[in-house]
Order: C-alpha cells, then sequence, then structure tokens
C-alpha cells in the first residue's frame, strides 16, 4: 500500500473529552447533536478578555495507583494524558505487559505547552526577583513534553521518544511520526496522540488575534465552522491516545485492529505564522493521498480542521475542493467540543475511526447557512450520515503554518 517496508495498525484507543470518555457516551452525545461549550464564569474577572466560552473535559476519578508520589511530576495535561494512555494500554491488551517496557514500544506524543499554573509560576521569578513559588516538579509539570516524558516515566517504556509540541498539530504529528517509527522499523508499537488543559492563558492568546467567539450569552450557538455567521473559535481541553502496532506482531498475538495507517503527510506553508496557505494545505493532502496510492474518490470521509475562524475555514474549504473537486463527506468535530489543541487531531482520528466502523458521520454543529464564499464540499449540516466507507482522512493545520494529514483504512 506503501513505500515503507512495514504495515501499522490501530489496536488500541482512548480518549479523554468534553463530549465524554469511552465511545459509547461519546456516540450517544455526538448523535443529540449538540455541542458542550460552557460560559465560563470564572473568567469574568478578567476585565480585558473578550471570550467567556470554553469546553472542559468531562469529570475523570483517578483511579487508587495514581497516588501523590506517582503524580507529583503531572499537572492536568499529563494526568489526561496518563490516563487515557492507561485505558488506551488496556483496550489493546498490552496494559501490565512487561512487553511494554522492552524498548520495542516508545512514545510519540504532544501538547502545546505544559500546565499553564506551572508556567506561570516560573513566570513569577523576573517579576517578583523571588524563586520561593517554585518546586523539583515544577519544571516538569511546565515543560511542553510533559506529557510524552510522564506517559514514559508512569508506565516504564523505554524506547524512543519523540515529542510532538506543534500546537494543533501536536497530535497528529504523534500519531503520523508514530507510524513512520513503526513503518521503517525503529519501533514494534507506540503510545500515540496529544493533550492539553483548558486555561484562561490560552484564551487570551487567541482573543489577541480576534480569532475567539464572543458568542457568551449564547454558547450553544457557538463555534459554527463553515458557517457564514461564524464569529470565532472556541477552546476545549482532553487527551487522547492511540496504540499502534507493526500489523504482523499484533496478528500473531491475536489483537484487535481498528484500523490501519497507510498514509502520513505534513509539511509547513512557509509564509505567516497565522494564516494558513491554501496552497501548502493542498500540497500535504496530496502527500498523503501519494503515500497511501488510492484515488481520491476512495476517501469516504474527512475529518476537517474547521475551527470556524474565517480565514481557516476558506483555506482549508479551498484546498479540499482543489483536490477533491466533489462533494466528498465533511464535518468538523470540533463544533461539539470546541478546538482541544493539541489533543485535537487525536481525538478527532479516533472519533473518525469509531465513526468509520458504525458506518455513519456525524454533522457539523450550528451549521446552518454555508458560507457562500466555500466550494460545493459535502458539509454535513443536519442529521448523521449514514455511509459504509473504507477509507477516512483527517487533517489538522495549526499555528506557525504546520500542515498533517492522515489516512486510515477501515479494519474488520
Amino acid at each position: 500500500m506503501n513505500s515503507y517496508p512495514r504495515r501499522v495498525v490501530v489496536t488500541g484507543m482512548a480518549c479523554i473529552t468534553p463530549v465524554g470518555h469511552d465511545w459509547s457516551d461519546i456516540l450517544l452525545n455526538l448523535k443529540r447533536e449538540q455541542n458542550f461549550i460552557k460560559y465560563i464564569h470564572e473568567w469574568d474577572e478578567y476585565a480585558d478578555l473578550n471570550t467567556r466560552l470554553g469546553a472542559f473535559a468531562q469529570n475523570f476519578e483517578l483511579p487508587p495507583h495514581y497516588n501523590r508520589k506517582a503524580i507529583r511530576s503531572m499537572g492536568r495535561v499529563a494526568l489526561m494524558a496518563t490516563l487515557a494512555t492507561e485505558q488506551a494500554l488496556k483496550d489493546a491488551q498490552l496494559l501490565g505487559d512487561p512487553w511494554i517496557k522492552s524498548g520495542e514500544v516508545g512514545i510519540s506524543y504532544g501538547s502545546s505547552s505544559g500546565s499553564p499554573n506551572a508556567l506561570c509560576d516560573f513566570g513569577q521569578i523576573p517579576v517578583k526577583k523571588r524563586v520561593d513559588g517554585v518546586n523539583a516538579t515544577t519544571y516538569i509539570r511546565m515543560m511542553s513534553h510533559t506529557a510524552p516524558v510522564n506517559i514514559g516515566v508512569f508506565f516504564g517504556i523505554t524506547g524512543r521518544i519523540i515529542t510532538t509540541s506543534s500546537a494543533c498539530t501536536s497530535g497528529s504529528q504523534g500519531i503520523g511520526y508514530a507510524y513512520e517509527a513503526i513503518a521503517s522499523g525503529q519501533q514494534v508499537a507506540m503510545v500515540a496522540g496529544g493533550a492539553e488543559e483548558l486555561d484562561v492563558t490560552q484564551a487570551a492568546v487567541f482573543d489577541t488575534l480576534f480569532a475567539t467567539s464572543t458568542k457568551n450569552s449564547t454558547p450553544e450557538e457557538s463555534p459554527r465552522p463553515f458557517d457564514t455567521d461564524r464569529d470565532g473559535l472556541v477552546l476545549g481541553e482532553g487527551a487522547a491516545t492511540l496504540i499502534l502496532e507493526e500489523y504482523e506482531h499484533a496478528k500473531a498475538r491475536g489483537a484487535k485492529i481498528y484500523a490501519e495507517i497507510i498514509a502520513f503527510g505534513t509539511n509547513s506553508d512557509g509564509c505567516h505564522v497565522t494564516q494558513p496557505q491554501a496552497t501548502t494545505m493542498e500540497r500535504v493532502l496530496r502527500l498523503a493521498l501519494k503515500q497511501a496510492k488510492i484515488p481520491t474518490s476512495e476517501i469516504g470521509y474527512v475529518s476537517a480542521h474547521g475551527t470556524a475562524t474565517e480565514h481557516g475555514d476558506i483555506s482549508e474549504s479551498i484546498a479540499t475542493w482543489n483536490v477533491f473537486q466533489r462533494d466528498v463527506c465533511m464535518s468538523s468535530l470540533k463544533s461539539y467540543m470546541g478546538h482541544t489543541l493539541g489533543a485535537c487531531g487525536a481525538i478527532e482520528a479516533i472519533l473518525s475511526i469509531h465513526m468509520m466502523h458504525e458506518g455513519w458521520f456525524c454533522p457539523t454543529v450550528n451549521l446552518k447557512q454555508i458560507d457562500g464564499r466555500l466550494p460545493p464540499l459535502g458539509f454535513v449540516q443536519k442529521g448523521y450520515t449514514d455511509k459504509k466507507v473504507e477509507y477516512i482522512m483527517s487533517n489538522n493545520f495549526a499555528f506557525g503554518g504546520i500542515n498533517t494529514s492522515l489516512i486510515f483504512k477501515r479494519c474488520e
């Protein structure tokens, strides 16, 4: 199927999201066609902040073995990533297996940053000229690779660690580089994915760019990807982990196989940090399709990045149309849970794989009037679309002009 000598399959998946933590709950919530955006009253004290909207992950309980010693180096982002990884390893029937400590298993995982409160602790040093707010674990919680490092220590994983801190493509690059590590023979299996915790400082970043939604009185109506009345993105949080494994190894141990990864494309705009470029977006989709060696007609669903920013929606839609030249089925999962930044590529990949097996694809919530400047793609507006497909594509585009495209093949 591709130029790599080894095939790579998905044998375990788990996520922590605003719409639920296991597929049965997520399935019900997606079918309700309602988002999980809330007004965050704690942000009212920030006078110059325009947005008050966000989506926290639904409540989750830590098992007893997540004791103080085990989690002292973890902020919320690392905790969610570690818990999602434990559940994914369990799903793959590898939790507790000594093989995962053999060196044949690695990690490829990312987030935009570490925990913001730990960053703030360090930020007080030059302001207060004191270091009493910092302790031995503050940096571990702050560093951008806190999630993969904590995952590695918690489970004793001794293979390679690839840290993918690339904003909105942290999760998708985590999957892609894990795929390449296995396909090229460097590892037998990889823990792959991404995570992010919601914080006011992140909202402020997008606020300064006038990119956030300010429909504060009607959180259920935002975000609105691809809609003519969209007014910006909403942030969310979560974590998602996929266990990727070399096909023959997975088959030999009788593992269930959700999907096969057949392509990963990534490139950069090389032009502007915050204005996505349709030309390089188009190119990354073509890179993935070339590696997959399938025609565009085989792709049955495209999981769009779909942030609900004007420039982003238009550029992505033009790029997708230029590649497909047809009304390919496409929707944005961010309409349900907001933009989970470093987690979105992994969460969206997992949910898209599940939908592929269900034989249906969810609509984009709040997409009532498609922006007339967009090409005639198959935007799913209302009611899920029943469709049995063999291949799906998941696309993400990040600050810095970093672009990714993943293609998955359905496996029974």
